[in-house]
């Protein structure tokens, strides 16, 4: 008995000990624009599982908070970005921190520790639609987390895009970074702010997206291998583009005066369908990379030592707009159900090893709507594929991602089950006008996964299935 007691507490000292070796400032992006959502104690106890003690949110749902309290991780509510006109009312600020962040912060509540105001308000595609109240929404936040005295713990920040600073085409090193011309007076006002109030710049870097918008952009750039031709800027040898950026920004930064701030990497990471770079190997890549460099606590040339880091993202979500890409829809390192998609190990330390899995976890049914070659009258094929992935994620199908190998009648088979997989299998969305038929085999071929969907009391299926007829017929007939 002594020996097995013995072996117990070996083996227990072992867990822990891995537990506790996760990377100091490393967190996840949990996004939940999802058509199926795993419980958030679930999420939460998986967190737990694979020691990540930081999490950056996209909202402030009460559900989701509530699954935090007690577990002390770090977590970084949100402002969406339609709500930052609201917040440049004072006392609609202070309702909103009193609702959202005070009412948690009690012994065994939820440890938050930043209010992330808007995302990404000031990109260039969004045409100044934020500008005019994004700087009145942080003041407002950070001024209502003083108020409530909880100011110099909770900070208000503001996650950014890359695009906010540019080095000049004519001088493109980091040395040369500024904020972009025309948000440089705003960008100034927004960090001077930051700076009194001890609270940090958020930014977010994508390398992939680098690659992604530039067809001569060197492909060994975006990752962390010196597999590429460095970039010499005085001296100073650039040799991946995660580098270079963050390094932009801070001389961005120090041309403005606040050279010192703290910066946080809201969101970096690798996606792994939706486009001929966006895969397993090349996200294990990236990762391996990454990982180990926040471990060492590396920095960059111009920032040494310690950055705070989230990684995006947790889940993949299958109800994101595909505006950027058809990527957008698969940036986590969990698959939709909480099975981790690659080794990865988060203690930096390169091990083959997978992440923990989201326990118990309840799956629909097993069974699959494909298409059925018996069907005579294929005029209307087309018409219903499309309409399948109108309500569903048809992303894996396209050029370069892991369903692109499909024949035709494979195609029209994953948009069917994917549709009637969103629709929770109701028999009614298995029918496509005769050219759909149910069946109990799985039809997922070695590249191509035609999934089963998760049982979630959060069900946000695109329509009831009533509407979504109705639809089909609307657009089929009129």
């Amino acid at each position: 008995m002594d020996r097995i007691e013995g072996l117990c507490l070996f083996f227990c000292c072992i867990v822990l000990g891995i537990l506790s070796d996760r990377v100091e400032g490393l967190g996840v992006n949990w996004g939940t624009q999802a058509f199926h959502k795993l419980p958030p104690n679930t999420v939460v106890q998986m967190l737990k599982d694979n020691g990540i003690q930081k999490v950056k949110l996209f909202d402030a749902d009460e559900s989701t908070l509530s699954a935090f309290a007690g577990t002390n991780i770090e977590v970084m509510v949100a402002i969406p970005n339609g709500d930052l006109a609201a917040m440049i009312d004072y006392k609609r600020a202070k309702r909103w921190v009193e609702k959202n962040v005070t009412r948690y912060n009690f012994n065994g509540g939820v440890n938050i520790k930043y209010v992330a105001v808007g995302n990404e308000p000031f990109l260039k595609s969004y045409n100044g639609t934020f500008e005019n109240y994004t700087l009145p929404a942080l003041k407002n936040i950070q001024n209502a987390l003083n108020e409530a005295k909880v100011g110099d713990t909770i900070k208000a920040t503001v996650p950014l895009n890359a695009d906010v600073y540019q080095s000049p085409e004519n001088n493109p090193v980091p040395s040369a970074g500024r904020f972009r011309p025309d948000i440089a007076d705003l960008m100034t006002q927004m960090v001077q702010f930051l700076s009194q109030n001890n609270a940090p710049f958020t930014v977010n870097i994508y390398p992939f997206l680098s690659l992604y918008g530039s067809t001569g952009f060197p492909f060994d750039y975006a990752f962390f291998d010196g597999g590429a031709t460095p970039v010499d800027d005085n001296g100073i040898k650039y040799t991946n583009v995660f580098d270079a950026n963050f390094d932009t920004l801070v001389s961005a930064l120090k041309a403005a005066g606040f050279g010192n701030i703290p910066i946080i990497v809201g969101e970096v990471g690798w996606p792994t369908d939706g486009d001929i770079n966006a895969n397993i190997n090349n996200a294990v890549r990236f990762y391996r990379g990454l990982l180990p460099r926040i471990a060492s606590n590396t920095g960059t040339p111009l920032r040494p030592g310690y950055i705070e880091m989230y990684l995006f993202g947790l889940l993949d979500e299958d109800a994101k707009t595909v505006a950027p890409g058809n990527f957008e829809r698969h940036w986590g390192i969990f698959r939709y159900d909480g099975q981790p998609k690659f080794p990865m190990d988060l203690t930096g330390q390169n091990r083959d090893v997978y992440l923990v899995a989201a326990k118990n976890v309840k799956y629909l049914e097993n069974r699959w709507c494909m298409f059925n070659p018996n069907a005579n009258d294929l005029s209307k094929l087309g018409d219903n594929i499309n309409f399948a992935c109108t309500f569903a994620d048809c992303t894996p199908l396209g050029y370069g991602s892991s369903c692109n190998g499909l024949d035709a009648n494979g195609n029209a088979s994953y948009a069917f089950n994917v549709y009637f997989q969103t629709q929770n299998q109701n028999l009614q969305a298995c029918d496509f006008q005769g050219l759909a038929k149910l069946t109990m085999q799985n039809i997922s071929t070695a590249n191509c996964n035609f999934t089963i969907q998760i049982a979630s009391s959060g069900l946000r299926s695109s329509a009831p299935v009533y509407f979504s007829l109705l639809a089909l017929v609307t657009y089929l007939f009129f």
